[in-house]
């Protein structure tokens, strides 16, 4: 998986996983190493910036929801900041339009709702634009879902500021990282 003083392949052939489930990560990992990648994994934000100096990925992918208060979100901010060119693909198990259009406005080429598999996710790669194909889902927001995205858009607004974000949603600032620390209720 990772073998750091192996020659590393073009950007276009190396991929960052950023994921904290480790058992996902080491599915995906296996499947696109099959398919040629060369792949580094990070589970947190602070590992994602230690492997950067030494591997430039033309391809990540990204989970919204990360272990901790860490969204996918400033993730995906900073790998485009890092590199700009770079493809980067949002997947969640949380899926909202406010994170949709957050991700895509940081830097993310596309975003996909949870589960989702390698095909799905170098599809996802190709698609530059988007598709008027693709079918609407007649399910209606719960109170929960409405919740969550307002609770992602502040983060957004804030820069990610846990403690501004608490302020601006009158909640206190562990009540907040508890229902960031949750699985949302479908």
């Amino acid at each position: 998986m990772d073998t750091p003083d192996e020659t590393l392949p073009p950007p276009e052939r190396q991929l960052l996983i950023v994921e904290d489930d480790a058992a996902f990560a080491r599915t995906l990992c296996r499947s696109f190493e099959r398919r040629g990648y060369t792949v580094r994994v990070a589970s947190r934000l602070d590992q994602v910036e230690t492997l950067l100096p030494g591997f430039s990925p033309g391809y990540a992918v990204v989970d919204l929801k990360l272990n901790g208060d860490a969204s996918g979100l400033s993730c995906v901010q900073m790998l485009h900041q890092h590199a700009p060119g770079m493809l980067i693909v949002v997947l969640t198990g949380f899926a909202s339009i406010a994170t949709a259009v957050e991700a895509i406005k940081l830097g993310a080429c596309h975003y996909l709702a949870k589960p989702s598999n390698t095909d799905d996710i170098e599809a996802a790669f190709g698609l530059m634009e988007g598709n008027t194909e693709v079918g609407l889902t007649n399910r209606s927001t719960s109170i929960k879902t409405l919740e969550w995205e307002r609770i992602h858009e502040t983060l957004a607004e804030t820069g990610f500021n846990i403690s501004e974000t608490a302020r601006r949603l009158g909640m206190h600032r562990r009540t907040l990282a508890r229902k960031l620390g949750k699985q949302q209720v479908k």
